[in-house]
Order: C-alpha cells, then structure tokens, then sequence
C-alpha cells in the first residue's frame, strides 16, 4: 500500500513478533521447529497473524468502496458459505445440532456478535483511520489475549514468560503506533 514504516515501527513489528514466538514456545524456540512444545492450535494462531496481514491489506482497498458494516456482511457471508461446505461436505452435517446446550448456543452467540461482528466493524473502522501497517501490528496480542482467556476459561497456567512474552508483544505495538 505504499506505507512508509520508519526504522522504530519495522524493529517494532519485530519485536512483537518475537513476544508471540516467546509464548507461542513457552521460551523454548527450537521447540517449535523440532514438535517438542506447542499443539496445532498454537501453529494455526502463528500463522494467522501472517493470514490477518494480507486479509487486511486486501480490505484497506475494499474500505474505500464499501462502508464497515458492508464490509462485514461480505466477509461473514463468504465465511459462512466456506464452513457450509465444509459441514456438509465433509464435516458432521447438522446431527451435532441437536446436542448442543444452552451454553453451547450463548456461546455460539456471543462469539458471532462480539467476537465477529462487532470486532470486524471496529477493525475495519479502525483501518480507515490508520495505516494498514500500524493496524496490523495489533494482531499480535491475540496469543496473549488467548492465553489470558485459558487461563481464566481452562485453568491454563500463567507463566513468567508468558508475561514477559506479552510484555514484549505490548512494547512492539506501541512502538509501531507512537506518536
């Protein structure tokens, strides 16, 4: 997009990827390339940071065409035509429908509102006022972020370097988004 990063904001976008590698391998990097530490889902959220990037460069240049909440509506469209084919295609169709609970329902709830809707129009709000490049940074908090919530939500343990990793991962933000 033609951006102009300064020598701070690219050291910071380093730094705060470095803070999500520092949690992401508890501290252990060569963990993460020998499958000794991490799971799946900790390789699926490193890499969609890198997924988040492009989809927001992508959308920068829809922004201009279309408003926030339009943009919303696309994205959660195509996400839902995406998962229909997959549920029944080759997932487990509707049989699983039935057996969800109420809480499994609030959940499904609240993740669709406040976890989708609401925070794709607050980024992409977020993204006509800021650079993509200073926006984009900010995804990085998300493993810090699902850290915390595993802990609260699983009993997920709390460790030094999880907070040190997400001390880290806070100073690469701001240093990308200072004045």
């Amino acid at each position: 997009l033609k951006e102009k990063l300064n020598w701070i904001q690219t050291s910071g976008i380093a730094v705060a990827a470095f803070g999500v590698l520092l949690i992401v391998s508890k501290g252990n990097f060569s963990a993460l390339f020998t499958g000794e530490e991490g799971t799946f889902g900790d390789l699926l959220i490193f890499i969609s940071a890198l997924n988040w990037a492009v989809y927001t460069i992508l959308s920068r240049r829809e922004l201009a065409r279309h408003p926030a909440a339009r943009m919303m509506f696309y994205v959660m469209l195509f996400g839902w035509l995406f998962a229909c084919v997959w549920i029944f295609s080759i997932g487990p169709g509707l049989s699983e429908i039935p057996a969800l609970t109420s809480k499994g329902w609030m959940s499904i709830l609240m993740l669709g509102i406040f976890g989708s809707g609401l925070a794709y129009i607050a980024w992409y709000d977020a993204l006509r006022e800021i650079p993509a490049s200073q926006l984009g940074v900010f995804i990085n908090i998300e493993p810090l972020v699902t850290t915390l919530l595993a802990a609260i939500m699983i009993n997920e343990p709390i460790t030094l370097i999880t907070l040190i990793g997400g001390a880290i991962i806070i100073f690469g933000v701001w240093l990308v988004n200072r004045q």
